[in-house]
């Protein structure tokens, strides 16, 4: 019987030592395009933009949500290094961008957003990352599906800088 009242009295501050930890962990706070272009005029020190295109009925978007995203090492570099941006690849409001309103297209069941077609460069798949520099320049989208490990790669790429001076398999190879 003592043991578990013993047991009993650490709960609580096992429950509040687990809070606290939780608490601690990085999250990405995800931005509307609005706002990220907005900090990115207004900010001293500008953060380059990156965008997670996606759509609500893309299984592998929401693993990459999940499993990526999530990852604390992700979260706490992206946050630290860019303007995250999620954008719904069907989205219906229009979007202003470089001194162009680009709106949303129906099309067979389901319709596509200008901008986002533009970013992908025409090639609608899902997920498909996208990074810009610190004045809103394309540096390169990222299709498909990435890990944690070789997404913080590929982030460390470009913000870091490594891009300017280094293509990627130099920088890769010298890993």
């Amino acid at each position: 019987m003592r043991a578990d009242i013993t047991y009993l009295t650490r709960l609580p501050l096992l429950v509040l030592l687990f809070v606290g930890l939780q608490s601690q962990a990085q999250t990405v706070e995800w931005m509307s395009w609005e706002e990220a272009v907005q900090l990115s005029q207004t900010d001293a020190q500008p953060k380059k933009l990156f965008i997670d295109i996606y759509t609500d009925w893309c299984g592998w978007c929401k693993k990459m949500d999940k499993d990526t995203f999530q990852n604390p090492e992700v979260a706490a570099y992206m946050q630290q290094n860019f303007y995250m941006v999620k954008m719904d690849a069907e989205g219906k409001d229009p979007i202003e961008y470089k001194g162009n309103t680009f709106k949303y297209v129906p099309s067979g069941r389901r319709g596509y957003h200008e901008l986002a077609a533009a970013l992908l460069q025409g090639k609608l798949s899902y997920p498909t990352v996208v990074f810009l520099d610190e004045n809103l320049n394309m540096l390169s989208p990222v299709p498909g599906y990435q890990k944690a490990k070789p997404f913080l790669e590929i982030a460390r790429y470009f913000g870091d800088d490594h891009y300017k001076d280094k293509d990627w398999q130099a920088y890769t190879s010298s890993k």
